[in-house]
């Protein structure tokens, strides 16, 4: 049995974020999207928030579990049996960095495999920052979310 974890911060959840998560979710028995809790990035979303984005989401995907995290990825990921981590990349860019964590976690556990699945070119400029930013100044990000998250994205910068 396959079973994976796709980890990010999703502050908020994209369109490229559900890409991967949807496609990830098709290859895989069972895929746990997990939220982590890194104390050094800064959130605009809180936890539960983040959570509730993606419970929401994902509800259509019976194999898909969304969860949280705080410490190594590679330690969640006995916890959850996983065998398999999901990276996902949008360019060249994000390839170096998650190329040396992957290293790093197979050090740590050469059980659990990194898979990279690079994200659909139409959603290949998006990231949660540029969201965040378009959404602060007022502009239209209903392209680049997922529409059951639009208004709770908004209603932040509404406050």
């Amino acid at each position: 049995m396959s079973r994976a974890i796709y980890p990010g911060s999703f502050d908020p959840v994209t369109k490229g974020h559900l890409d991967i998560i949807i496609r990830a979710s098709k290859i895989m028995d069972h895929l746990t999207v997990a939220v982590l809790d890194n104390p050094r990035k800064v959130a605009t979303y809180n936890i539960d928030d983040r959570l509730e984005m993606l419970r929401m989401v994902t509800k259509h995907y019976s194999n898909v579990e969304v969860g949280y995290f705080k410490g190594l990825l590679i330690e969640y990921a006995q916890q959850k049996n996983v065998n398999i981590i999901i990276k996902g990349l949008r360019a060249m860019s994000d390839f170096e960095f998650e190329f040396q964590m992957a290293l790093v976690n197979q050090k740590l556990n050469a059980d659990i495999e990194t898979l990279f699945m690079m994200t659909n070119s139409k959603y290949s400029y998006i990231s949660s920052s540029i969201v965040k930013e378009i959404a602060a100044f007022g502009g239209k990000i209903s392209n680049m979310v997922p529409p059951e998250v639009h208004e709770m994205i908004l209603a932040k910068y509404n406050e």
